[in-house]
């Protein structure tokens, strides 16, 4: 047998390891404390999470408004949709509405009283502006007068005994004036604020009534088709938006009828006040009789404007 082959099979398959050394007690606190930092430092990045940033709050609460604006359009759209739906079908005689025969006719009274005393108040009106300019065409014709009586001596008689005529017609108009200023002023308030404070109500209840019937319309619809959870869940809202819809409806009905009663109250006594005058001061002007006229004006506390008295003064000019 060959050397070669005996030394080959005795020599070890992996070449030798070098010696082992066992490293010095100050060397291994060393490495003990690095990998205790080490830990230290990665448990504290993980405690300490990054703030969010200002930007990055604006921009949720930008989100959060945008989604609420979108809530609300979308109700509208929805509460829109239903009303529409349910007008139509009235104009058309396919659906069917809530009707109060007493509150109803008592509201459409009102609108027939309205248009009728928004007629008297344009007369009114009227009359006042003709008799504005009577008064002054008077007022004028005095002034004419007393200068033409002083100018002409052989007519100065009948010139100063017109224009004193002139001058206490002139008094008496605008006496009367008052009394009728007085009169339109409280028929104005009596139509373009008390009755026009009610109609907004009235129409406050109609629109009311309308999406009541449109909700009732929608949970009725909703009764008659099939019952499975989703339209158990749809039921649920319709009768709850059905019942908020029903207190809201109520609630403008009784304050329509009672705006209606106390608005016929006031109507009458306003009214009993404003012709009782118009006609003492309209009888008494015609009459001559200067004394009635005055007293009519004191008895319902009509206090005259002196002339100019509309007119600012110079220091409010200045």
């Amino acid at each position: 047998i060959p050397t070669s082959s005996i030394k080959g099979s005795l020599l070890p398959s992996h070449p030798p390891q070098g010696p082992l050394i066992s490293p010095s007690p100050s060397a291994a606190s060393r490495i003990a404390r690095q990998a205790a930092a080490a830990a230290a430092a990665a448990s504290g990045s993980n405690l300490h999470q990054p703030h969010p940033s200002p930007a990055l709050a604006g921009d949720e609460a930008t989100r959060g408004i945008a989604v609420e604006k979108f809530d609300i359009v979308k109700k509208w759209g929805i509460n829109t949709y239903k009303c529409t739906k349910q007008l139509l079908s009235e104009r058309f005689g396919r659906g069917s509405r809530t009707v109060d025969l007493e509150l109803e006719t008592q509201i459409e009274l009102l609108r027939d009283t309205k248009r009728k005393y928004e007629c008297v108040l344009g007369l009114a009106r009227a009359l006042t502006s003709h008799f504005y300019n009577l008064v002054q065409t008077q007022h004028a014709l005095a002034d004419a007068f007393s200068d033409l009586s002083q100018k002409s001596p052989e007519l100065q008689e009948e010139f100063g005994y017109n224009a004193e005529t002139q001058k206490l017609l002139c008094k008496n108009g605008e006496t009367l004036l008052g009394a009728v200023n007085f009169f339109v002023s409280s028929i104005n308030t009596l139509v373009n604020k008390t009755m026009e404070d009610t109609l907004m109500t009235v129409k406050h209840y109609e629109t009311a009534r309308l999406e009541y019937d449109a909700y009732r319309t929608d949970l009725e619809e909703l009764n008659l088709g099939p019952r499975d959870a989703g339209t158990l869940c749809r039921l649920d809202a319709a009768q709850a938006n059905f019942q908020a819809h029903r207190i809201k409806y109520e609630k403008l009905r009784a304050d329509v009828a009672v705006k209606l009663k106390f608005l016929e109250e006031n109507k009458v006594k306003v009214m009993h006040k404003q012709l009782l005058l118009f006609h003492n001061a309209i009888s008494a002007y015609f009459a001559g009789n200067q004394q009635q006229l005055e007293q009519s004006l004191k008895q319902f506390s009509v206090k005259l404007k002196s002339p100019g008295a509309d007119k600012p003064s110079w220091l409010e000019e200045q």
